[in-house]
């Protein structure tokens, strides 16, 4: 590549010229143009979308991912391209424990039986985790990340450039200004020359000599200086337009980022909504966690255990099938001819199959009565504040 002498000096010019118009707008010794306010309006709401969307965007990464650390690797894998090693989120870990110990305890029982359905709610838990942040990463944060890495790179860019073409501007208007001035000052000093005969042997008509000469050198550089002002005008008229136009596109960004956020809002709600659809599911599978675990773990006392005594249950009980509905104990017989409340042992986990009926658990102790109308198969039953039909064939009456 040929290297030229003049452009390399024209370059380093023109640089020079920009800083010294810089430095003396700051120090207020220069004018400095000033954009019209529809512009300035436009430069303020671009940089307040900037600020705001890398806010709202560190601000959601945080809701995704709190751990700063994973974030930090996300950041790495995705600056080096490279895929993220899967791994189980916090809830998949608890529910792995809870199944692990609940195997531990024995599926049989009543606690090992809730540990093991805790913990495979809370990996359906994990599993609709990991959708909603999937899905929030493509449809809210890419879109916000591509506005910052693109968008608004490029109006940052066309600005810089808009900045440059009005110091070229105003380093033109100041040439010009200067130009003029010393062409009025050459004609003044050329109108009066000192009076006699022997003015080149004056002194001070000779240094006003050089001097009108120096002057005239600029007078020469006022029609360039007018020419350059025009091209430096046009140019930055025409960046001004340039960046006027991508700026006015940040109104499509808006409404690009507001259905953004709709789709954020609404996989936000399906994600809340599933996870208390599960926790219901959850709800009605254990029942009353709280009564059975004391009920289970807690010994009775000694005013309890004359009101309460519950048998142990045998072999032959573990492994009879529940009774058909004709099968009924003589006491549960004697409870439907009664009114009274009693105490039951439940022999068996049951699921309830509509809100009218109540879930149990095996070994837990409910309260039972009978309702005149009722079908003979069934029995009304309360636990607590939950109330609802039970199945009579999954009962033990206590004395």
């Amino acid at each position: 590549m040929e290297f030229s002498v003049r452009r390399l000096a024209a370059d380093a010019g023109t640089l020079f010229s920009r800083a010294v118009q810089f430095t003396e707008e700051k120090l207020g010794q220069a004018e400095k143009t000033e954009l019209d306010a529809h512009l300035e309006n436009l430069l303020g709401r671009a940089e307040a979308t900037k600020h705001w969307t890398e806010k709202v965007m560190r601000q959601t990464e945080v809701v995704l991912q709190p751990n700063p650390n994973v974030r930090m690797e996300e950041f790495l894998y995705e600056k080096l391209d490279r895929k993220l090693p899967t791994r189980a989120n916090n809830h998949e870990l608890l529910g792995e424990c809870m199944i692990d110990a609940g195997h531990e305890f024995g599926p049989g029982t009543a606690y090992g039986s809730a540990l093991i359905k805790c913990g495979e709610t809370e990996k359906q838990l994990g599993s609709a985790e990991k959708e909603f942040i999937h899905s929030s990463a493509i449809n809210f944060l890419t879109p916000f990340r591509n506005f910052i890495e693109g968008d608004y790179k490029t109006i940052s860019k066309e600005r810089k450039l808009l900045q440059i073409k009005r110091l070229d501007l105003d380093a033109a208007k100041t040439r010009l200004k200067k130009a003029r001035v010393a062409d009025a000052r050459s004609a003044e000093l050329n109108s009066t020359p000192p009076l006699g005969e022997e003015y080149v042997a004056h002194f001070s008509y000779f240094i006003s000599f050089l001097h009108v000469r120096w002057l005239k050198v600029w007078a020469e550089e006022v029609h360039q200086a007018e020419t350059e002002l025009r091209i430096a005008q046009s140019e930055f008229d025409r960046q001004a337009e340039i960046t006027r136009l991508l700026l006015e596109g940040i109104s499509s960004t808006h409404a690009h980022h507001l259905r953004c956020l709709n789709d954020f809002v609404d996989a936000q709600a399906a994600y809340y909504a599933q996870c208390y659809q599960y926790m219901v599911n959850l709800q009605k599978q254990l029942g009353s966690f709280p009564a059975t675990f004391c009920s289970n773990n807690n010994a009775p006392t000694a005013s309890s255990s004359a009101s309460i005594s519950v048998a142990p249950p045998t072999l032959a009980s573990a492994v009879t099938p529940a009774l058909t509905p004709g099968q009924a104990s003589p006491s549960l017989n004697e409870l439907r001819s009664s009114s009274g409340p009693r105490k039951a042992r439940v022999l068996y986990d049951y699921d309830a199959a509509s809100s009218s009926e109540l879930s149990l658990l095996a070994d837990e102790v409910i309260t039972v009565s009978s309702v005149p109308g009722m079908d003979s198969d069934w029995l009304m039953g309360e636990r607590g504040h939950q109330k609802g039909k039970v199945p009579i064939t999954y009962l033990e009456l206590l004395n």
